[in-house]
């Protein structure tokens, strides 16, 4: 691992901005004794945070700054457990905005473009982070938020978006929208940055085929800023993450160690100049790992992570063997004549644990043939045996926001 002695002079402002506001991660600090970092094994002695913390700060002992420092909250998008609340000062929103600006610059976007933002507004980081960033950057911003399709469709025709970003989700669903219709000739997009959810390789070349775009993966969580913090640039494979603002380190997340470049763990994020909420080594869950080598764009100063392949705690137990969501995606995108979506519903039944895999096709193949492959694939792929469903094209829930692929009924 390397960080630099700027990036550490960085941190130790942080860690006395923490100590001096006595918040969660600064009594924790005073607790083991810290008082600063001066070298890598200083800095690897400092202690994780982890979300449950900053939930048990809630509403705002996330605070490091006076409260008349804070001009705006946001909260993460989960639905479960006592939400998380992040306080921004001017600074935090305007170095957002300028993160924001360079993912945009990265994607190869001007200010000669037109973005139709989709993602929600409010609570949630998302769509105020795309709109602050197209405002900087001087391109024109169609703050549509999400839903109501039929609009979203005819302002992209009017007023002729060149940009729309969305969460993989809903891209999918209007890039269907716009096939169903035969109105692909009438758009006029040329790139989609997609964000807040992981998209598999199907969905995003069905996306592409779709609508012929080019994609943008862009990075970013609410605890750290929100979307924003990395996005994939035009020469290379993997997001660049923005090194003056926050420090990239990957971990197994079994025991926490600092894992090489090149190797696959949990990405621990720690914030450089966050005022409003500063985090230290952060455990996100999110898997990925540091791209070795230079990238063809020349910003090697910029880390790159590869695609997330999904969260640790998304892991799901079954007959004794882990699975993980991307382990059953990357199972069925060697179907051709599978679709991108598919759901998982695991269950109790009879004392023992069932998965039932529903997945979509069209009718032009031998459905109870395709089922019993797509069986035989994951028992050799994963260990088991789920109950294959297999369904019409077009039946499987799309969502405006995130789709839901995993329900867990067995406690239901």
């Amino acid at each position: 691992m390397q960080i630099s002695d700027a990036q550490l002079d960085q941190v130790n402002t942080q860690i006395q901005r923490l100590l001096a506001s006595d918040n969660f991660y600064g009594r924790r600090l005073r607790e083991a004794g810290i008082t600063g970092v001066g070298s890598v094994e200083d800095f690897l002695a400092l202690p994780f945070c982890e979300k449950q913390d900053l939930r048990d700060a809630y509403p705002l002992g996330l605070s490091a700054v006076p409260e008349e420092q804070v001009v705006r909250i946001h909260s993460s998008s989960g639905t479960t457990g006592t939400p998380v609340i992040i306080p921004y000062t001017q600074r935090d929103v305007d170095d957002w905005a300028a993160q924001f600006a360079r993912c945009y610059e990265y994607a190869g976007v001007t200010s000669e473009d037109r973005i139709q933002i989709t993602p929600g507004y409010g609570l949630w980081t998302a769509g105020i982070g795309f709109q602050a960033g197209c405002e900087l950057l001087g391109a024109m911003a169609i703050p549509m938020g999400p839903g109501n399709t039929e609009k979203q469709l005819q302002f992209m025709i009017d007023m002729q978006s060149t940009v729309l970003t969305a969460t993989a989700s809903y891209a999918l669903l209007l890039a269907e929208e716009i096939e169903r219709r035969g109105i692909k000739d009438q758009i006029r997009l040329r790139k989609l940055i997609t964000g807040s959810e992981r998209s598999g390789e199907k969905i995003r070349k069905r996306i592409i085929d779709a609508l012929g775009v080019e994609y943008y993966d862009i990075y970013g969580l609410t605890e750290v800023y929100g979307p924003g913090i990395g996005i994939n640039c035009q020469h290379g494979h993997g997001m660049h993450v923005w090194s003056d603002y926050v420090f990239l380190e990957i971990i197994d997340p079994d025991t926490g160690e600092v894992l090489p470049d090149g190797e696959w763990g949990e990405i621990v994020l720690t914030t450089l100049v966050k005022e409003g909420a500063p985090l230290i080594r952060f455990r996100t869950h999110d898997l990925s790992r540091i791209i070795p080598g230079d990238c063809s764009c020349g910003h090697d100063e910029h880390p790159r992570i590869d695609t997330i392949t999904g969260r640790s705690d998304d892991m799901m137990k079954i007959h004794g063997v882990n699975v993980f969501p991307a382990q059953i995606e990357e199972i069925l995108a060697s179907f051709p004549e599978l679709s991108s979506e598919y759901q998982i519903r695991l269950s109790h039944l009879d004392g023992r644990d069932t998965m039932r895999l529903y997945v979509e096709t069209n009718g032009s193949v031998d459905w109870e043939d395709l089922r019993r492959r797509v069986a035989r694939r994951c028992k050799h792929k994963v260990g088991f045996t789920p109950l294959v469903k297999i369904v019409e094209l077009g039946v499987l829930p799309r969502s405006e926001k995130k789709t839901r692929r995993v329900y867990d009924e067995r406690y239901e």
